[in-house]
């Protein structure tokens, strides 16, 4: 799973892409530049708590993902974690990520 790193992809992200919320997680999805290959990334904001926390929350985020299959060709997305991500199972997880990609037309 081929990830988004540099603060030049994540501002391109939010500048041109779609956002999703939902009780669980948060979405951006952007169309991938030709020459770039779809990638995604898992965010937890400090505000969630500390670093244990957070951790955890990318943890359900990243098995989450993979059960979706992502990264989707064309496609790079933005996962985020919410104070709900902590206490869910990844399959919730899954399922919630599942109807807001559908939602968002991916």
């Amino acid at each position: 799973m081929e990830t988004i790193k540099s603060k030049k992809e994540f501002e391109r992200v939010f500048s041109c892409g779609k956002r999703l919320n939902g009780s669980l997680l948060r979405i951006r999805v952007a169309k991938a530049s030709e020459s770039d290959h779809a990638r995604v990334a898992f965010a937890a904001p400090k505000r969630l708590g500390n670093a244990v926390f957070r951790n955890r929350c990318k943890r359900i985020l990243r098995e989450a993902a993979r059960s979706c299959e992502l990264p989707i060709d064309g496609y790079d997305v933005i996962l985020f974690a919410t104070k709900d991500t902590h206490d869910s199972s990844p399959e919730l997880v899954s399922k919630a990520l599942r109807r807001m990609l559908d939602r968002a037309g991916v």
